[in-house]
């Protein structure tokens, strides 16, 4: 992967997740999950913050009649239940992690549902950059994490699921979807593995 036509995009990293008393932090069985997730992300995030890699967060914010949310089922029900992820509110925000990045992250607004091209601008953002090849991480993998980075598939980038930055609500369903449903579109490697093959070629 050359960092040059590559992108990073960062799915759900809002504190609604990943703050310690985040509203749907409770979706994942095992916490230390999640914060393995973040501490994974940094650190990647950190390694290729002076390379050429785009790197865009896409959060879901809703507007407080959750009226993007009219029949939700699942976790969109739990998520309109809960209040999570509503406009204006701390849990809708980014991580404040990432503010040490500063406009390094871009933001994509618009996403109301598991995928994050969906009623967004990411397509054009990607394509505006000469994207190729797309990376996905975040929250969660078995619903937002599959539907973006099958969204990304079905629009011509080559996929891979960086599978440390990624958490499914159990240890099982992480490793069904790596090992049996992320390579019949992509792949799933570590955030280690994918900057070894960036930065062999960055060099």
């Amino acid at each position: 992967m050359n960092p040059a036509t590559t992108a990073v995009v960062l799915v759900g990293y809002q504190n609604d997740y990943f703050a310690l008393d985040g509203i749907l932090r409770g979706v994942i069985e095992d916490s230390r999950n999640v914060d393995a997730v973040l501490e994974n992300t940094m650190r990647f995030l950190r390694a290729t913050a002076d390379t050429e890699l785009t790197m865009i967060s896409t959060p879901i914010i809703l507007t407080p009649d959750y009226r993007a949310l009219a029949s939700p089922v699942g976790i969109l029900h739990a998520i309109k239940d809960s209040g999570a992820f509503s406009a204006g509110t701390v849990g809708a925000e980014d991580i404040p992690e990432f503010k040490e990045f500063g406009d390094r992250i871009l933001s994509v607004s618009g996403k109301e549902g598991f995928n994050a091209f969906s009623d967004t601008l990411l397509d054009d953002v990607l394509r505006e950059r000469g994207i190729q090849d797309v990376l996905v991480a975040g929250m969660v993998t078995s619903l937002c994490i599959d539907s973006t980075g099958r969204a990304a598939y079905e629009r011509g980038y080559d996929v891979t699921i960086l599978s440390d930055c990624t958490s499914a609500r159990t240890a099982t369903e992480q490793d069904f979807f790596c090992e049996n449903v992320f390579p019949l579109y992509g792949r799933a490697i570590t955030s280690t593995e994918a900057l070894a093959e960036m930065m062999e070629l960055a060099a």
